[in-house]
């Protein structure tokens, strides 16, 4: 299936991204000095013109300053400010044409300015990570910035050899020459700009699983001082991992890989192929296991499947929250429907005056839209019913696989597995900020 976005502009970033031109693969080649936060990269792009011949087209990149910009080799005219790298190719690629396009950068890298704060590259004590969840990615690479505009990364990234440098990807080669190790890892799959994620710090590495068990291959990365701590709190990541391929389909990448920052951070950092937890999510008691299973799941919806636009955010967050629900009722901890109760119990607390499935963009991350995208899979659940609706659920997380999606393609897909009309539930729940009835699963029903 297509990874391609009709050309069209997301909405709630309209200045984001560039529909004239579609990245196929990101080659990164990147050097960073934790110490004076010392960025220097190249990017090679390898992309393809839209229906039209390119004269000109545009890049995402924050605050750098650049040594040469080449397309096809040759180097290219272009201006650079407001985070638009403009480029005028001295020779446009033809409709329909590939192209590549060479940027080389420097400077120090910090989060861009968002409504929620800083995005994406962020300097720590001792380190860096990147949180780039919506528009972040700029901050330290040149990219065409919409989620819909999907492709395969190389990352090269040279830091002193003390550091350990992480990725979403699969680990190619690490080579140390005198004070530097270079860590190069590949991400074949398709990659929205904003699930690209790195990590660079002082870390033990913890096998979560042994090699030759056939299990997808798990790997923490954490501060030595909380080893013990994650292996207690992570130790039944595995057994998500098999609960989620049985309801989802088999795990969509080479490997799974989960940092602890050595620091706090608010929330966990969704990539792909890669959670980052700060140490205030490992007490030592898996008191935030819920988030274990939310950041695994959105491995399948998210990353695998991925939102042509943020006003599908619900597609995303709505499966990720109930994945944390089923992993409940799996574990032996509390069902789906007492859960859900409880999810409801809140949101009428709470102003019903959110529209989940286009929330806007300053609510698109409000925790209606977590909450309520939980509540209508659950909807789901009761109106298909067991058989039904976790085949409906398999079907849609395989069957568009690395693909890009929204709600009407969910919506007309989840239609099939049902005799009865859908489009009422869909309209109570997605379309009007009232609370509909709360949804309740038959006595009996449960996870098997």
């Amino acid at each position: 299936m297509s990874t391609k976005q009709p050309a069209a502009a997301d909405p709630y970033f309209p200045a984001n991204g560039d529909h004239r031109w579609h990245a196929h693969r990101y080659e990164l080649t990147l050097d960073y000095r934790p110490g004076p936060n010392r960025l220097a990269g190249s990017a090679r792009i390898n992309a393809v013109a839209g229906p039209e011949q390119l004269r000109e087209f545009a890049l995402d990149l924050a605050d750098f300053r650049l040594g040469k910009v080449l397309v096809d080799g040759r180097a290219a005219h272009y201006t650079h400010r407001g985070g638009k790298l403009r480029v005028k190719p001295a020779k446009a690629p033809a409709a329909g044409a590939a192209f590549t396009v060479e940027v080389h950068w420097s400077g120090n890298p910090k989060p861009v300015r968002s409504p929620w704060g800083g995005l994406g590259w962020e300097e720590l004590t001792d380190g860096a990570l990147v949180a780039s969840q919506p528009v972040g990615a700029p901050s330290w690479y040149p990219c065409n910035d919409r989620p819909s505009d999907k492709a395969s990364y190389q990352i090269s990234l040279t830091t002193p050899s003390p550091y350990t440098v992480v990725t979403g990807g699969r680990l190619v080669t690490r080579t140390t020459r005198a004070s530097t190790t270079t860590w190069v890892y590949e991400q074949s799959a398709p990659t929205a700009s904003y699930l690209v994620g790195v990590a660079v710090g002082a870390y033990r590495e913890v096998p979560l699983v042994e090699w030759g068990t056939g299990q997808v291959l798990q790997t923490g990365y954490v501060p030595a001082a909380m080893h013990e701590r994650f292996v207690h709190d992570f130790g039944r990541q595995p057994q998500m991992m098999r609960l989620f391929e049985d309801l989802f389909g088999p795990y969509p990448f080479d490997g799974y890989t989960v940092v602890v920052a050595d620091e706090e951070i608010d929330v966990p950092v969704e990539a792909q192929g890669l959670a980052t937890f700060g140490t205030n999510h490992v007490d030592g008691a898996r008191g935030d296991e819920r988030l274990v299973a939310h950041e695994l799941a959105h491995q399948w919806f998210g990353n695998s499947v991925t939102i042509g636009g943020w006003q599908h955010i619900w597609l995303n967050e709505g499966f990720a929250k109930y994945a944390e629900w089923l992993w409940s009722e799996r574990s032996g901890g509390a069902g789906a429907q007492q859960m859900a109760e409880s999810a409801y119990r809140q949101l009428l607390a709470l102003p019903q005056d959110l529209r989940v499935g286009d929330p806007g963009r300053r609510l698109m991350f409000d925790d209606r839209v977590y909450e309520r995208g939980g509540l209508t899979v659950h909807a789901l659940r009761v109106a298909l019913g067991e058989e039904a609706f976790f085949r409906m659920v398999r079907d849609w997380a395989t069957s568009r696989r690395h693909s890009v999606v929204t709600t009407a393609d969910f919506t007309a897909h989840a239609a099939r597995y049902s005799p009865h009309r859908l489009a009422p539930l869909f309209t109570a729940w997605l379309d009007t900020g009232t609370l509909p009835p709360l949804p309740v699963l038959e006595t009996g029903s449960h996870l098997v």
